[in-house]
């Protein structure tokens, strides 16, 4: 019997995950749930769309809702609120809200009796991970994550919203010195400006002023300001040309010692070198969906995060092949 999802948000997550659910034998998707009318929704695999309204008719054809909306103001309404009637999963990754976000979730859940996994991705979620791993293995040291070389979704949305600006796309690139710091087991201290480069691509407007632009790029607090910030004004054309890729990925690397003096040194390094953020984020989320379908079988519910999931509930594989093959 296969695992029925559902996907609440048809943006490029939303693609990624339709996509991944093709690759992932076990899953099937029922449908895909959007605030669009549905008739207007070309989806990659021809799957069904409805509207998001009729979304609790489905409460009983659907074991895991994946949830694809912003961290900005989507999640934080629409996960608790889905919680109350399926098992779901959300991309959650406003780090200093996820403790509010856990709370607020984790009523809901426990009170309909389903799994939330919140949080699930790459940053958080498998970095994450890798930071947990590497702490409890080397818990003298130092944990390290440097993003990129990639766009930032985020930050290129903030240049668009300057006056003046037609378009922009924004990679967040990491400093070559400072891994290379890291890397020989120095535990240097970084400053977020050692750690990381911010290049934009900018499209200004006809005749707009492209040094109040730039300096308004370099000068935006929680975005640009503590960073050194390179800006190019280049045509619509060349941006479409050579920037409409999302790639990202970046490094998570723990520097650690050992011995009765900490004479040894040890480097834990995780990386990843993705073409696309949204499908890779999508894969990663039908996994956990997987986990949020077995941990509800057997009776869990609540809210749960990467850190609460035993690896072998992310594989369809069954745990005497896991054994023989992987271990």
């Amino acid at each position: 019997m296969k695992i029925r999802i559902g996907i609440a948000g048809y943006g490029n997550l939303g693609k990624g995950v339709e996509c991944s659910i093709m690759q992932n034998a076990d899953t099937e998707l029922v449908g895909i749930f959007t605030r669009r009318p549905p008739e207007s929704v070309k989806t990659v695999t021809n799957a069904k769309v409805y509207n998001i309204n009729d979304l609790l008719d489905f409460k009983d054809k659907i074991d895991v809702l994946i949830i694809c909306g912003g961290s900005a103001t989507d999640l934080p309404v629409q996960t608790p609120e889905f919680a109350k009637s399926f098992n779901v999963v959300d991309s959650f990754d406003t780090h200093a809200k996820i403790p509010q976000h856990f709370e607020n979730v984790d009523a809901a859940a426990k009170q309909s009796g389903k799994i939330a996994m919140i949080s699930v991705g790459w940053d958080p979620g498998m970095f994450s991970l890798s930071r947990l791993y590497a702490g409890a293995i080397l818990p003298l040291g130092n944990d390290y994550t440097f993003w990129g070389k990639g766009v930032s979704q985020g930050h290129s949305d903030a240049i668009r919203r300057i006056d003046g600006v037609l378009d922009a796309k924004q990679y967040t690139i990491p400093v070559d010195d400072a891994l290379d710091a890291v890397r020989s087991g120095t535990n240097p201290e970084l400053t977020t400006r050692q750690k990381h480069i911010r290049e934009c691509f900018v499209v200004a407007c006809e005749g707009a002023d492209l040094n109040k632009i730039e300096q308004e790029i370099k000068t935006m607090p929680n975005y640009f300001a503590d960073y050194d910030t390179i800006v190019h004004f280049i045509s619509q054309d060349e941006l479409t040309k050579n920037h409409s890729g999302i790639p990202h990925g970046g490094f998570v690397i723990r520097s650690g010692k050992t011995g009765i003096n900490g004479e040894n040194n040890h480097i834990i390094e995780y990386s990843l070198k993705l073409d696309s953020n949204p499908e890779f984020t999508a894969s990663v989320l039908v996994a956990f969906a997987r986990a949020a379908y077995k941990m509800n079988k057997e009776g869990m519910c609540g809210c749960k995060t990467v850190f609460d999931v035993p690896p072998s509930y992310l594989s369809p594989k069954a745990p005497e092949e896991l054994r023989k093959n992987l271990l």
